[in-house]
């Protein structure tokens, strides 16, 4: 797979036709008043990413600063997510782990974080700031501000979980229901269901809700962890080589 993101190109996802099968047989859940928000969501997206990215643009080279003077490797990171519909999409991220960082790799699987995170990934993580660039994933119609977020191909007991109950009918959100209640405290069975919560009441007022609900959460730090969580596959690695040189 990595060697296939180096290449360019991206490799199609085992969740795609099933997600575009439960695309097609989960329109019927919405209410004409939800079908109608689903345009106005995008046009939502579009003007508020674009004029987030324009208010914010001395954050981003302030962030790229101080990740490139910190350490070796690319200001932005690119990883393979898995989109609306089942579909695979690369999301970009502010580079917070030094380049040599198993990748494709939930952060909440590893059992020693900090020997993979700069010190200024460790302000990127706990800020959310890392997560800016994602606004290009949404300018693009990838990702939407509020939605459920995008995962791993590796983390198959929420994938599908959310396949069956048709969470990928929805396209992933820079933030989400579930990132404001718990965010790194979640296990997979929650956020599965906040998931699904989200899916049955998508409204303006609850994407709203959500968005200013964000801003008090990362203001707040609350519920930040980095590293295993409960129920989760913990990988142990040695610290990368660049660790040492930064």
């Amino acid at each position: 797979m990595k060697e296939a993101l180096q290449r360019g190109s991206i490799q199609s996802s085992p969740y795609q036709k099933q997600g575009n099968v439960k695309n097609s047989d989960q329109l019927h859940m919405f209410s004409e008043n939800q079908k109608a928000y689903f345009v106005v969501k995008r046009s939502l997206d579009i003007v508020l990413s674009f004029l987030l990215l324009a208010v914010l643009s001395p954050i981003f080279i302030i962030c790229a600063l101080a990740i490139k003077l910190e350490s070796s490797g690319s200001v932005i990171f690119r990883q393979e997510r898995v989109g609306r519909g089942g579909e695979p999409f690369r999301v970009y991220k502010f580079r917070t782990m030094y380049k040599h960082t198993p990748n494709n790799v939930a952060t909440n699987q590893f059992k020693n974080p900090g020997h993979y995170i700069t010190k200024v990934g460790k302000i990127l993580r706990v800020t959310s700031l890392d997560e800016l660039p994602q606004l290009l994933n949404v300018l693009k119609g990838e990702m939407s501000l509020v939605g459920p977020r995008p995962l791993i191909l590796a983390e198959e007991k929420i994938h599908s979980q959310r396949l069956k109950r048709g969470v990928y009918s929805l396209r992933p959100g820079v933030t989400g229901y579930a990132q404001v209640n718990g965010r790194d405290l979640v296990d997979e069975e929650s956020k599965v269901n906040l998931d699904t919560e989200y899916l049955m009441h998508i409204s303006f007022f609850l994407d709203l809700k959500i968005l200013l609900k964000t801003v008090a959460v990362v203001f707040s730090r609350k519920d930040y962890q980095e590293g295993c969580v409960e129920n989760a596959d913990a990988v142990t690695a040695n610290k990368p080589e660049d660790a040492n040189a930064a």
